[in-house]
């Protein structure tokens, strides 16, 4: 409101009797509440940095050291061992002093430097403690060994209480180097049933080269990197494999995210949007103020929570060669895409957050306008589905002054982005005759129409015409675990906390003042841009028309019966992953997993290969008419171990493909060719899977509100003749998938892998006599 107003907030005119100033009374209080609101944010920063710099103590514990101190120096004991005097008598200006407040002050200043000593020595301890990783190690259900129960009671003792989001930073250890022959060591056992002994060989011989030749030098830079940087992967990751690529970020990287499917809160599209946009700018202000509390696992071990940072407030910049990422400082509003047309729409009234029904009131402005779109507005956002060097050119061309400059700034500083969509996604999962329904609803959050989601932004919300929710989010600012933290809390908050009316309308009711009204953005797009708006329209439109998604729900069992064969659910899934494809396309192939390395400083992910040669075993023994069912269960469960070491080594600094990919960026950098690694870099991940984080937080309890049950989200296919695969063990009973290929490649289909699932899935259940 103030930024709207502020140019109005004074006026004069100069006439034969004097000079009238007329003040807008109405402008100047905006202008105080946004002044109000700028200042609570720095001092809540101010708080909040001085909290994290002294966590795991507190401010009472300074007072409490003080009052030690002075008490054990006043009954005779110095503590000090002499520090206290020479205080006295060497610190500027207190030699001045009287003896007693000489005394008081030279205590306190000891005081303070002892207490600040301790903090950060319990801060050092801390990282050397999370170091530990052999918890991870021990399967659950078995003896806990003695170390690990005494680093959980030194974790707990040294751990503070009640954490900030940002609370743990600090003590959080950095990402490890691994060793180059383990490496070594790792990626030829990975490829091994990938491989022909002949193919093996040449591959071993390549590998042995590197580690004895260039490969220690790499290591030497990367090391160096390590010890100066505070994460030696995510900087490089975040430029060189999703910044400075070319091509369209549209399904080739963002993902997406669909609502909790078994339940339809209210059938009013603008209800939904106006409890949703409030939930996520409640989210938004906890993240600003760290209230928001980190994710620990097994309540003892932090994430890092920097990825936090950009979810809101931030756009990808499009550059001839390289992308940038821009996080502006706040936003105080959203941006809102409805019927072709673009709003600017506020998101405080005198300086206080809208409300739900204040949120539904002010969409209602914008469905209520009968206004067209300007030439080029309705199909604009296809620039940012397009190529992004196309887009870096018309954006500088056409977009760096006058009214396209203010509207395309409008949409870039938004908290978030904002979709109303004319469609509707209405399904039924009771019902299998037009399961194509469910696969129509994830295309539309993978790509919508190919111009009505700004691709660019963080995320996109999408509200369909009938009251569903999905979105879309740009992928290099964080991974999904991040907006699936948001996406759990907004649907819980609209579900089991702010609720609707009996007649599907947000609760609540207006203030005595109305919220202010959506700003229309104008534009004013030459031709020449109209005809390259169009172009890369095309090009989206293109790349839609390739996508082959499936989304399938499998409700004959879930975590619940998987939990009776004694295995890790994602242990299990992914075997069922790798017997689908060996029965869809006659072979193996080289599978990527996602893991987090979150338990270290500024971490993102590493790749868990999924393919071993024990799950290799497994899967041919399934077919194999000579082998019994115990020799089966048996090499299922070395399989299973197998596949869980591997995961645990990605999360503890041990994965393969990240240190690979570092060495060959400093290969680079250096001008050297390494054969071993251009090969390993270029081989194709035909079968790319992702495990969809559920319940990271105890806001929903799935026991008391099964119909809360999330369906997840997707991605594209990583390569042109394999499958994207997306899943979530979304309770005891369900299981979801959402299964993306290529249409232009003759040898996948997604149904047809989709049916293979559920096919090893059944088999899999019936192998264990559930």
């Amino acid at each position: 409101m103030a930024e709207a107003h502020a140019a109005v907030a004074f006026s004069f005119s100069v006439t034969p009797d004097g000079v009238n100033v007329a003040v807008n009374h109405e402008a100047l209080w905006a202008v105080f509440h946004s002044g109000v609101l700028s200042w609570n944010r720095k001092i809540h920063r101010i708080k909040n940095s001085f909290h994290n710099g002294i966590y795991p103590a507190s401010a009472m514990s300074l007072l409490f050291t003080i009052s030690i101190v002075l008490a054990l120096c006043l009954g005779g004991f110095d503590v000090s061992y002499g520090s206290i005097k020479y205080i006295q008598t060497h610190f500027p200006g207190i030699s001045y002093a009287n003896d007693t407040v000489n005394f008081v002050i030279s205590s306190v200043i000891f005081s303070t430097i002892l207490w600040i000593t301790v903090i950060n020595v319990i801060k050092y301890i801390l990282r050397l403690l999370f170091n530990y990783q052999n918890w991870m190690y021990e399967v659950r259900g078995k003896k806990v060994s003695w170390q690990t129960k005494l680093w959980v009671v030194l974790v707990k003792s040294f751990s503070g209480r009640h954490p900030k989001l940002y609370s743990y930073q600090a003590s959080l250890p950095k990402l490890p180097v691994p060793g180059v022959e383990d490496t070594m060591n790792r990626y030829l056992l990975s490829v091994r049933p990938l491989l022909d002994d002949e193919k093996y060989n040449r591959m071993k011989g390549l590998a042995e080269e590197f580690k004895n030749g260039i490969g220690n030098k790499l290591q030497r830079y990367l090391i160096l990197k390590s010890w100066w940087a505070s994460n030696y992967v995510s900087d490089w990751w975040e430029e060189y494999v999703y910044l400075r690529g070319r091509a369209p970020i549209m399904i080739n990287s963002n993902f997406y995210g669909i609502d909790a499917v078994f339940l339809k809160p209210t059938h009013r599209p603008l209800s939904r949007a106006g409890n949703i946009i409030y939930s996520m700018l409640k989210f938004r202000r906890e993240v600003d103020r760290e209230e928001l509390e980190p994710i620990i696992l097994n309540k003892t071990v932090p994430l890092c929570s920097s990825q936090y940072e950009r979810q809101f407030n931030t756009t990808r910049i499009p550059g001839v060669e390289t992308d940038q990422l821009i996080q502006y400082h706040d936003s105080s509003h959203i941006a809102v895409y409805h019927k072709g047309r673009y709003y600017k729409v506020y998101i405080r009234n005198k300086g206080v957050l809208l409300t739900p029904c204040e949120i539904e009131y002010t969409l209602q402005k914008i469905v209520d306008d009968d206004s067209v779109p300007s030439p080029g507005e309705k199909e604009l956002a296809a620039l940012t589905a397009g190529e992004r060097v196309a887009w870096a050119k018309a954006r500088a061309e056409y977009f760096s002054k006058g009214k396209n400059k203010a509207s395309l700034h409008a949409i870039e500083k938004a908290a978030f982005c904002v979709t109303l969509d004319e469609d509707a996604q209405e399904f039924d999962l009771n019902v299998e005759e037009k399961p194509e329904l469910l696969d129509v609803y994830g295309q539309a959050m993978l790509h919508g129409k190919g111009y009505d989601r700004w691709f660019d932004k963080s995320f996109t919300l999408v509200v369909c015409a009938n009251g569903r929710i999905g979105f879309n989010a740009e992928h290099s600012w964080a991974d999904a675990p991040i907006m699936a933290h948001l996406w759990e809390y907004a649907i819980s908050e609209d579900n089991l906390i702010l609720g609707y009316t009996e007649d599907g309308h947000c609760k609540g009711e207006l203030g005595p003042t109305p919220p202010p009204h959506p700003i229309r953005l104008e534009w004013d797009i030459p031709k020449p841009c109209q005809s390259i708006i169009e172009e890369q329209l095309q090009v989206a439109k293109q790349l839609i028309s390739d996508v082959d998604l499936h989304l399938m729900v499998h409700t004959a069992f879930g975590k619940g019966l998987i939990k009776q064969c004694k295995v890790s659910p994602d242990a299990f899934l992914q075997i069922a992953l790798q017997l689908t494809y060996y029965r869809t396309a006659g072979k193996f192939c080289l599978t990527y997993e996602s893991s987090m390395t979150r338990l270290y400083r500024e971490g993102r992910t590493e790749t868990v290969r999924s393919c071993t040669v024990d799950s290799c075993e497994f899967v041919k023994s399934m077919d194999d008419p000579n082998c019994t069912n115990e020799e089966r269960i048996a090499k299922f469960q070395r399989a299973s171990e197998s596949h869980q070491q591997g995961y645990r080594d990605a999360m503890t600094g041990k994965g393969i493909d990240r240190h690979l990919f570092c060495l060959y960026v400093v290969s680079k950098y250096l001008g050297v060719d390494s054969p071993f690694l251009a090969e390993v870099l270029s081989e194709p991940w035909r079968l790319s899977t992702s495990q969809t984080p559920h319940t990271q937080t105890n806001r929903i309890d799935l026991v008391k509100y099964p119909k809360q049950i999330c369906a997840g989200g997707g991605f594209g296919p990583v390569a042109d003749d394999g499958y994207g695969v997306s899943y979530i063990v979304a309770g005891e009973d369900t299981l979801f998938f959402h299964i993306s290929s290529k249409k232009s490649c003759p040898t996948t289909s997604s149904k047809k892998f989709g049916a293979g699932i559920n096919k090893a899935l059944q088999d899999l259940k019936n192998l264990f006599g559930k």
